[in-house]
């Protein structure tokens, strides 16, 4: 059984940059028995990360739409696993105000860093979160979950000019802040062609190029990039084939 002065040890093993900028997606069963469960997975990354920045995905993209347009930033749970949620719901940790693509965040930077998501009018368009992580070079750490999951790559579509990322008709969707005010969100939402199944593509050029490294955190395979690199790896592959990573 994991304890949480392991799980610290093999984000110490991996590189994780403790004072940096970690993005992290999970598979919360991946990683086995840990004494404490959830709770103890999540103590130790809001530990070790302590004079950095993590951030967590807190999406609603499923649960979120046209016949349910309103993402509360308080009470929406999020659809991608029990550590995020649990997550948001932490005492400092604060929630950024996208309807379908909020991310979780807790450090010093955290509100700077969220700061502005309802004006973005797409998943994860420039200017916003996802956005910043490039800027800031984040790592991005998967944890018993592949490419697939990396939204951080759908980002790069956006920005980087992939076939068919975005579908050309605004969805109406709403806000309620910290505050209780609701905010007008309208989106161009993901493709009906997109998918994310496609991003497993990419592991394999960037472990080639050293973009990818991997490693263990408990059970689980872990995969580990930074921001910047990534992008231009995969840039590089939209410029040449704009349909690379398109899902026919």
């Amino acid at each position: 059984m994991y304890t949480k002065h392991d799980l610290k040890d093999f984000l110490k093993a991996l590189g994780v940059d403790p004072k940096g900028t970690l993005m992290a997606h999970f598979s919360y069963k991946s990683i086995g028995d840990v004494n404490g469960r959830a709770d103890t997975v999540l103590d130790a990354f809001m530990e070790y990360m302590a004079p950095g920045l993590l951030v967590l995905p807190a999406h609603t993209w499923s649960n979120v739409g046209k016949e349910n347009p309103v993402m509360d930033a308080l009470y929406t749970p999020v659809c991608v696993g029990i550590l995020p949620e649990l997550f948001r719901k932490r005492p400092g940790v604060l929630r950024s105000l996208h309807p379908t693509h909020s991310l979780a965040a807790c450090g010093a930077a955290a509100a700077e860093f969220l700061a502005g998501e309802e004006h973005i009018k797409t998943p994860c368009g420039e200017g916003g979160a996802y956005y910043k992580l490039w800027e800031s070079d984040a790592q991005i750490l998967m944890i018993g979950v592949n490419y697939t999951c990396n939204t951080f790559v759908h980002g790069i579509e956006e920005w980087d000019g992939a076939y068919g990322t975005i579908s050309p008709k605004m969805t109406d969707l709403y806000v309620i802040n910290y505050q209780g005010n609701r905010i007008y969100t309208p989106q161009y939402r993901h493709s009906a062609p997109l998918g994310s199944d496609t991003f497993s593509k990419l592991e394999a050029p960037a472990a080639s190029r050293g973009v990818l490294t991997m490693g263990r955190f408990g059970d689980a395979t872990a995969r580990l990039a930074r921001a910047k690199p990534l992008r231009g790896m995969t840039a590089e592959l939209l410029a040449a084939d704009p349909k690379y990573l398109y899902r026919y």
